[in-house]
């Protein structure tokens, strides 16, 4: 079991380098619900099973199983009115790796900069709200109610922005 302590931001693309090399995403929930999260992933040509708990904060729990392509694109098919389409880019930035998401398709237009955490005193303020099982919402078994943006408020950062506020503190 691997323990998920993140951050996540909203990124200017206009402060993202140039010529970004990135890996297509396509993923699913087959469940949401108070206690968590189950997803599928095709990452490249990678296929995961993921199982996320709530938890509390920014800290949860975290298991990944890697699964057989066909598996994940028979489970993907079940869900897809619900699928999540974006190209995940890595970026190394004074020494620590960020995950920037440029989402398609119904999430057009939104870029997420994320970043794992050691320790979760390294982040005071609540994301959850960015987490993609909170976009585009399933049209399986679950039931959720999201637009396919987030609705609160959320603050303009880019991306230097993103990087000199988070490299605090670490």
């Amino acid at each position: 079991m691997g323990k998920e302590i993140e951050r996540k931001f909203l990124v200017d693309k206009s402060r993202l380098p140039n010529n970004l090399e990135g890996t297509k995403y396509t993923q699913g929930y087959i469940s949401i619900t108070d206690s968590g999260i189950v997803r599928v992933r095709i990452k490249g040509d990678i296929a995961v099973i993921t199982i996320k708990s709530a938890g509390l904060g920014i800290s949860r729990d975290e298991f990944e199983y890697q699964i057989p392509m066909d598996d994940a694109k028979s489970l993907l098919e079940l869900f897809n009115n619900g699928v999540i389409y974006k190209t995940r880019y890595d970026i190394v930035y004074e020494g620590k790796k960020w995950e920037i998401d440029q989402f398609h398709k119904e999430n057009e237009g939104l870029w997420i900069a994320e970043i794992e955490l050691q320790f979760e005193k390294s982040c005071s303020r609540d994301f959850q709200r960015f987490r993609s099982s909170s976009l585009n919402p399933p049209s399986g078994p679950t039931t959720i109610t999201t637009s396919a943006k987030p609705t609160r408020e959320a603050p303009e950062l880019s991306f230097s922005e993103t990087f000199e506020d988070s490299a605090k503190g670490f």
